[in-house]
């Protein structure tokens, strides 16, 4: 038996027939780039309505959808952002790009940003809190929502992983300023290319970004600022606005396989957070800590099972990053969980027999 970690080829075909009209139908309209295109205007207008929320502006990626909304909030060289250093790099790379200083705090067992962590390191020159919902898991956004309005620093959030996760019955990137998000084909929402989206309630920073993402333009031929190039094609809108049709029952399949993992791995070897009653998990990924990480993954790949670390370095121990001299200290858990984590298959179309395998392997290997 083969396993792969994730089957985009099997989801293309499982798409194919559906899918290869809606991109003709998008291509036969002629419009290919542009920030009014047909299917870009309903692919915003659907995810304000299923999240609740005013403003939904789409972008080139993920990592657009994070520095244009630091570039709003007015972020600029010296002022000082908070987050954790065991994300995707690009977390800390809209913030290094805009001049700002990542200050990283330390992460709680389930990954995500400890909020008792953040206080001790608010300055003067904090000007953001940025947690990151790893794995689909959102972060306690009601600890950090207090922290925001007593010290009052807005919040932008690095929803990634986290379309449709939601905590204490709240849609992820609903809670502060601005919600960032992918539509990486890696995601459970996914493209067949990059792109991303931000979500906000105010007005001003959905203006902004509105224009930056289109070179600052405020018609055809004025523009107000020095913007990006970073519009969402039409043929990505067209696919996103078909899966948001399947998102739902790609979500429900892999809340299926993780319980299918809790209730039958090892538990004596592995450690993997359950999900709380305020918790509503999309897993983007299925993250495990185990012993003899490394040796483990080994196993498995000699078994035809595909597994991935993400992510092995730590932001704080990468080259450019060590460059910056920052202060790394008290960072116990993000290096420990480094040394650890190792992601297991989750996605839709695995299979029940292939579950049992992968769990039956693992179990053998600790016996």
């Amino acid at each position: 038996m083969k396993i792969k970690y994730l089957n985009l080829s099997e989801q293309w075909r499982e798409e194919k027939a559906k899918l290869l009209p809606i991109i003709s139908r998008s291509l036969d309209t002629g419009h290919f780039v542009g920030v009014k295109g047909e299917e870009i205007l309903k692919f915003e207008k659907k995810v304000s309505k299923l999240l609740k929320v005013k403003h939904v502006i789409s972008v080139n990626s993920g990592t657009d959808a994070l520095t244009l909304s630091l570039y709003a909030l007015g972020i600029k060289r010296g002022d000082e952002i908070i987050t954790v250093a065991n994300s995707y790099l690009a977390t800390t790379g809209a913030i290094v790009h805009l001049g700002a200083k990542p200050v990283f705090v330390d992460v709680l067992p389930d990954q995500n940003i400890d909020p008792k962590k953040i206080s001790n390191k608010i300055t003067k020159k904090t000007k953001a809190i940025l947690p990151v919902h790893l794995t689909g898991r959102s972060c306690k956004m009601d600890e950090i929502k207090k922290i925001s309005n007593k010290f009052k620093i807005p919040i932008i959030e690095d929803c990634a992983q986290s379309f449709g996760s939601k905590y204490k019955n709240k849609f992820c990137g609903t809670w502060g300023e601005a919600g960032c998000f992918s539509s990486h084909p890696l995601k459970n929402l996914s493209g067949i290319g990059d792109g991303g989206f931000v979500v906000t309630n105010n007005s001003k920073i959905a203006k902004f970004i509105y224009q930056t993402r289109n070179h600052g333009l405020k018609n055809r031929d004025e523009m107000d600022n020095f913007g990006y190039n970073s519009r969402m094609d039409n043929v990505q809108a067209a696919v996103l606005n078909f899966r948001l049709t399947r998102l739902n029952f790609i979500i429900k399949k892999r809340r299926e396989n993780a319980k299918f993992y809790f209730k039958n791995l090892n538990k004596k070897n592995i450690f993997f957070p359950r999900e709380n009653k305020n918790e509503f998990n999309t897993y983007h990924t299925f993250v495990i800590q185990a012993d003899k990480r490394n040796s483990l993954k080994k196993y498995l790949r000699k078994h035809n099972i595909t597994t991935y670390i993400h992510y092995p370095i730590p932001i704080h121990k990468q080259k450019p990053v060590r460059k910056l001299k920052l202060d790394v200290r008290n960072l116990k858990n993000t290096d420990n969980q480094s040394k650890k984590i190792l992601s297991l298959p989750v996605h839709h179309n695995l299979k029940k027999s292939q579950l049992k395998y992968i769990v039956k392997k693992i179990n053998t290997f600790y016996e």
